[in-house]
């Protein structure tokens, strides 16, 4: 499998191995982010290329990752996980589901099963009010639980159609919109979609969210798409790119994690995976071209998470679906050089339906974080025994679950760093109406 472009960094052991990475994701809307320099080792004819002689780099520890978090964040977290017990790290890789609206019942199965967080749906939403008690008793649970960073409190908030918070938080058009505005006027476009998710981020905040399960990356194909249509940004891999982008750097400002979906791309795919396992026959130079550029730039302004599809790709790994292929993970790591949290879709769609411990067959493949198995209670069980059985490595769950720690606690240091305004509502509303006007 060909490269897509040269890794960013290698931070595998944790050690930075190249320096002037610290711009990654903060020049202006009309300047791509410069690639931090590849690092290179000592020629193997140099004497101090010796094993014995070659000194260690030295940790940066306040130096980011490409992903957000600094070194120095990942190193705590991973030090703090190899100290958790198996049921510890069986919550610190899922994100469950709960139903009906009352606080306490996620509040309770993160407490009680050290969950990493929860998503929450249109059907745990009732009105604003409640939507805070929720957030806060989440939270609360966490830090009863003896844990210094937030939890993932996500929600599907893409705008348009896809937007569970209706009626609580404010409306935006869907992430089309964007595309189009991109196409209208390129830099103003670039701007607007900037705006909209900086202000989505910072009005979820405010809500007492974490993440947000969007932008969507998805380069749809059009009237044959069934699933994606008006989520995706546009039929154009180029305008896509630049609406993905735009998005992700707004919700890094707002200081939410922000989650770039469907990995490696579910446009093209003509059956809905909420239902079943869609069968998608592109070759890879196919897959390259149509599908992975808008990942690709998610990746180079500094995405912090990456959801990956339940589709069945025929040229990468036929009859397994993406999010439990590790040929998948593998093309989003170490082809597109993504070093952050990587996320399943919802573990209790149709597509993945009867598989035999589709939560292990993720994890093992290469997945961060298990979002919203069919019963929460009934997974974590099945981690904690793999775990204390050896049917998954500790060090793999460790991994994943060290990923999680430390993008969360990325998410609350800049959260802090930057307070939401008192006008916030307005702020989105207008930033909204904003990216109608230059759409439409």
């Amino acid at each position: 499998m060909r490269p897509i472009r040269p890794r960013l960094a290698v931070v595998a052991t944790g050690v930075l191995l190249v320096s002037g990475c610290a711009g990654l994701g903060t020049t202006s809307d009309d300047r791509s982010p410069t690639p931090a320099p590849q690092g290179s080792e000592p020629s193997s004819t140099s004497p101090s290329s010796s094993p014995t002689t070659k000194p260690t780099p030295e940790v940066d520890r306040d130096a980011p990752t490409t992903w957000g978090p600094t070194f120095g964040e990942l190193e705590d977290a991973r030090a703090l996980v190899s100290g958790w017990t198996p049921a510890q790290l069986a919550g610190g890789v899922i994100v469950g589901r709960f139903h009906g609206t009352d606080p306490a019942e996620p509040a309770r199965m993160v407490r009680e099963m050290h969950l990493a967080g929860v998503s929450v749906t249109g059907d745990n939403v009732a009105d604003h009010d409640q939507v805070v008690a929720m957030t806060t008793a989440i939270a609360d649970a966490a830090a009863a639980d003896g844990r210094d960073v937030p939890p993932v409190i996500g929600v599907d908030q893409e705008g348009g159609y896809v937007s569970h918070l209706r009626g609580v938080a404010t409306d935006f058009p869907h992430f089309q919109s964007a595309g189009l505005a991109i196409q209208s006027d390129a830099r103003l476009g670039r701007r607007v979609t900037r705006a909209a998710a900086l202000t989505t981020g910072l009005e979820l905040r405010d809500l007492g969210f974490t993440w947000v399960f969007a932008p969507v990356a998805d380069v749809t194909v059009g009237a044959a798409d069934p699933t994606i249509g008006a989520r995706s940004p546009s039929m154009d891999p180029k305008v896509a790119s630049q609406a993905v982008g735009a998005a992700v750097k707004g919700y890094d400002d707002a200081g939410i994690v922000s989650t770039v979906k469907h990995f490696p791309g579910h446009g093209t795919a003509t059956a809905d995976s909420h239902d079943t396992l869609p069968l998608v026959d592109s070759t890879l130079a196919e897959i390259e071209a149509h599908d992975l550029p808008p990942f690709d730039s998610a990746i180079r302004h500094a995405a912090p998470a990456v959801m990956l599809s339940h589709l069945d790709l025929t040229s990468i790994a036929p009859g397994v679906p993406a999010s439990m292929a590790p040929e998948v993970y593998d093309l989003l790591r170490d082809d597109l050089g993504f070093e952050g949290v990587t996320i399943t879709d919802s573990l209790g769609m149709g597509a993945v339906g009867g598989r035999p411990k589709p939560a292990l067959q993720a994890l093992a493949a290469g997945a961060d974080l298990l979002l919203m198995p069919v019963d929460t209670a009934v997974t974590h069980q099945i981690v904690v025994d793999a775990i204390e059985s050896g049917e998954i490595s500790r060090d793999r769950v460790e991994e994943a679950a060290a990923r999680v720690v430390a993008v969360q606690a990325w998410q609350a240091r800049v959260a802090a760093e930057r307070p939401v305004p008192p006008d916030v509502v307005e702020k989105a509303r207008a930033a909204s109406a904003d990216l109608e006007s230059a759409a439409y």
